[in-house]
C-alpha cells in the first residue's frame, strides 16, 4: 500500500526528525489515499501528497556519505597511502 511506501522513504529521509508535522501530513495523506476508492478523491489525494513529500525530500538533511567530493577525498586518499 501507499502508506507502507511512505513511511519506508519517510524513515530512509529521517523526515520524522527533521520534519514530524510534515511526515505525519503525508502519512495521514497515504492513508486517506489507500482507503478510498472513489477516483477523483484518490487524483485530488494524490496530488497533494507528491507536492509534500517534494516539501520534505527538499528539507531532508544531505547525506553524509557517497557524494562525489567524498568520492574524490577517498580516491586522493588511496593515492597518498598507496
Amino acid at each position: 500500500m501507499i502508506a507502507d511506501d511512505i513511511r519506508a522513504e519517510l524513515d530512509q529521509l529521517g523526515a520524522d526528525a527533521t520534519t514530524p508535522g510534515l511526515a505525519a501530513m503525508a502519512i495521514a495523506l497515504a492513508e486517506s489515499f489507500d482507503e478510498t476508492e472513489a477516483p477523483t478523491s484518490r487524483a485530488v489525494v494524490a496530488r497533494e501528497l507528491n507536492a509534500l513529500m517534494k516539501t520534505v525530500r527538499a528539507l531532508a538533511p544531505v547525506g553524509e556519505e557517497g557524494d562525489v567530493v567524498d568520492d574524490l577525498a577517498a580516491r586522493r586518499e588511496k593515492r597518498r597511502g598507496a
